[in-house]
């Protein structure tokens, strides 16, 4: 049996404080890929992944997530928040966050069930993070955190993984090790990842798709159709030039 696609929306439109935010979403998002969300500032993309984790309702059309409606807390779904270190105190270890994952409300290991101590070290050394994960969070630069914050999503084994801008304030290396590290879980765990991003260049190397939000309305298609001159110029208000290197590389551009 053929199973259900990762996210399949009919008619989709979403609402905050009583102003829709986009409308007309309807696609269907293949498993076993990563999708960059994009668009322009306020343009709904956090909202899409708080659409997808149940948070926010839709105002009109049909959703399924992983084959069912979305809800609040379910497993299957990984989720990295932006700024996700801003309200951690400084004692806390990275081996604490993903016990967190595990263990819901119930904070520390002693509180864990059987089972829960070996999906974290298997959540953790997925992300090679197992060599600082006793560390203070407060000790470790900010890609050793973003790994934390991967292995805290995926210790419940999910099939979809939503990222909320995870290269921001990463520099170019940490950058880089982040996209190479997504592109290993996806091949190795055939989950399916879908990551807020404002830059394409970083992640176009392992992307298979792209949702991106245009004149208020919900798109999605494959990312070859997606690097297009003049679709990223109309979606970004500003020239934008695709590149393509010797080596067969692309890469986008300001005109």
């Amino acid at each position: 049996m053929t199973p259900a696609p990762a996210v399949a929306l009919d008619g989709v439109a979403v609402a905050r404080r009583g102003r829709t935010v986009w409308s007309d979403g309807s696609f269907v998002i293949p498993r076993g890929g990563v999708v960059i969300v994009i668009g322009p500032n306020g343009s709904g993309k956090t909202t899409l992944l708080e659409v997808l984790l149940g948070l926010i309702p839709p105002t009109s059309g049909s959703l399924e997530v992983l084959g069912a409606a979305p809800r609040r807390g379910n497993p299957q779904i990984g989720y990295v928040p932006q700024n996700y270190t801003a309200a951690i105190g400084d004692a806390v270890r990275g081996r604490d966050l993903v016990a967190l994952g595990r263990s819901g409300n119930r904070w520390g290991p002693s509180r864990l069930r059987g089972g829960d101590c070996e999906a974290i070290d298997r959540a953790l050394a997925s992300v090679a993070a197992d060599g600082f994960a006793d560390q203070r969070m407060s000790q470790l630069s900010g890609g050793q955190q973003q790994r934390i914050a991967v292995a805290q999503a995926l210790v419940d084994d999910p099939e979809l993984v939503l990222l909320d801008e995870p290269l921001a304030n990463l520099d170019m290396r940490n950058q880089q090790e982040i996209v190479d590290l997504l592109g290993q879980l996806r091949a190795e765990r055939e989950v399916t990842i879908m990551v807020v991003a404002h830059d394409l260049n970083p992640l176009l190397s392992i992307l298979s798709g792209a949702v991106y939000l245009l004149d208020g309305h919900a798109h999605f298609d494959t990312i070859g159709d997606v690097v297009d001159e003049d679709l990223l110029t109309h979606l970004y208000g500003t020239r934008i030039k695709v590149v393509r290197t010797a080596q067969g590389d692309l890469f986008t551009r300001s005109a």
